[in-house]
């Protein structure tokens, strides 16, 4: 992301987790592989702070309790609840956890989309050997201001090879 957008460092990732396979819950260990990744990036000052989206209290605390770098944002989807739940208001307070809401879908880019996407803008290609494996959607905003400069989405795909 940050050679795409021509900068040294994020001022904040937030990561909303990959979906899991059905009849299986979000959990910790779950998240632990990503959240590691996140926190080298922040010793390696690639980020300045890391944040997640749709966790509920019991798994926000959980997180917060085992990572070295704290959560400093909690995404809540404004489709789950028209009012911020109040223990995962009351533990956002003590540990100084932004609450956050968002209206994403829980999929911003399914497989279908993405390469239907594809073939109307590249021709000759053979759109349905291409899936998806991450989306990352960004924002820079001019700070003084508060005005977007920019917004977009990068994303990372792959060719199967049958």
């Amino acid at each position: 992301a940050c050679s795409a957008l021509g900068v040294a460092q994020l001022d904040s990732v937030i990561i909303a987790p990959p979906p899991v396979e059905d009849g299986i819950n979000l959990s910790l260990e779950y998240l632990q592989p990503y959240w590691k990744e996140l926190e080298n990036l922040v010793e390696n000052k690639k980020i300045v702070a890391i944040g997640t989206s749709d966790l509920d209290k019991t798994l926000l605390e959980q997180l917060y309790l085992w990572a070295q770098v704290k959560p400093s944002s909690n995404q809540v989807n404004l489709a789950s609840c028209c009012v911020m739940p109040p223990d995962l208001t009351a533990f956002a307070k003590e540990c100084d956890i932004q609450l956050l809401t968002h209206n994403d879908p829980k999929e911003l880019l399914c497989e279908a989309s993405f390469q239907e996407d594809l073939q109307e803008s590249i021709q000759n290609v053979k759109a349905n050997k291409w899936i998806p494996l991450w989306l990352l959607r960004y924002s820079v905003i001019v700070k003084s201001r508060g005005i977007i400069k920019s917004k977009g989405y990068i994303v990372q795909a792959e060719r199967n090879a049958s």
